[in-house]
């Protein structure tokens, strides 16, 4: 949210123009392009277009962590994380980190001195804890999704590439994305990445009330498993369907508890749709 506002408000009054596009449509961002200004690039696909013009590739690389992407061998010129996320991975401390090239990083910082604040001593402590048993961490957030994944996949229920069936209490589409290989970029995905990280989106139509995960919050990338619904959250109606956010819009945010447990939950939760699935096939 506080980013959004940044870029949307915060910017606008700096003169500085954005436009939010499709990240895999390249041919958007060419036509978007106003007098050669390019504030920033947000995919790898764009590394030739952006040699081209003379702009810098800045990837924002909390949701994939460092082990499942190297965003720099990808073409980025910047590298921004937030360590609230999975670097820190306890959800107990707001910080952030950019990582490039000397000679970058010396300009960015003489800004930072001026217009960001400095970490407390308690705050820099936890971020260091968190990277010692980040890739403990990310093997567990790895694992999980990937499994439930394909349980979902397989969902009698489930329509995963198309929008919801007409009759909508007896659809439900599981965004379970590249992380499976029958999705159409799987193969470009596992060119990039080493993992796909913990996070798996849906939109189901009544099942999120039912399910037992103990928190619904906005983050991810911590111990806990949370589940974030953007409609109950800080987000207005206008703005979510802007950037094709549905309503119904579920994101499950997996954390490192044991794969058995949390199966349970949402298939348990699950039950209402397919109650002989449920009993006589898992």
């Amino acid at each position: 949210m506080k980013t959004r506002i940044y870029i949307e408000e915060h910017l606008s009054n700096k003169e500085i123009m954005v436009t939010a596009i499709d990240p895999a449509d390249v041919e958007a961002l060419e036509s978007e392009l106003d007098n050669n200004k390019v504030s920033l690039l947000t995919s790898s696909a764009f590394q030739s277009f952006a040699t081209e013009i003379g702009a810098l590739v800045c990837i924002d690389g909390s949701l994939a962590t460092p082990l499942n992407r190297q965003a720099v061998a990808l073409g980025a010129d910047l590298v921004l994380h937030s360590a609230t996320k999975y670097i820190g991975g306890h959800n107990d401390v707001l910080a952030g980190c950019i990582s490039g090239p000397l000679k970058l990083v010396t300009e960015i910082r003489k800004s930072h001195y001026i217009l960001v604040g400095t970490l407390n001593p308690n705050a820099a402590y936890l971020i260091i804890r968190g990277p010692k048993t980040l890739h403990l961490r990310v093997k567990q957030q790895n694992s999980t999704p990937l499994r439930m994944a394909k349980i979902l996949e397989a969902h009698p229920k489930n329509n995963p590439y198309d929008i919801l069936k007409k009759d909508a209490n007896n659809a439900i589409r599981f965004g379970v994305g590249q992380i499976v290989a029958s999705h159409p970029q799987h193969e470009l995905a596992i060119r990039q990445m080493t993992g796909f990280g913990g996070v798996v989106s849906s939109e189901p139509v009544t099942f999120v009330d039912a399910m037992k995960i103990r928190y619904i919050a906005p983050s991810f990338g911590g111990c806990e498993s949370l589940v974030n619904q953007p409609a109950i959250m800080d987000v207005p109606r206008s703005e979510r369907l802007k950037y094709g956010i549905k309503d119904n819009l579920v994101t499950f945010l997996f954390g490192v508890e044991d794969f058995e447990d949390l199966k349970a939950i949402i298939l348990q939760a699950l039950m209402p749709y397919s109650y002989d699935y449920m009993n006589n096939r898992l």
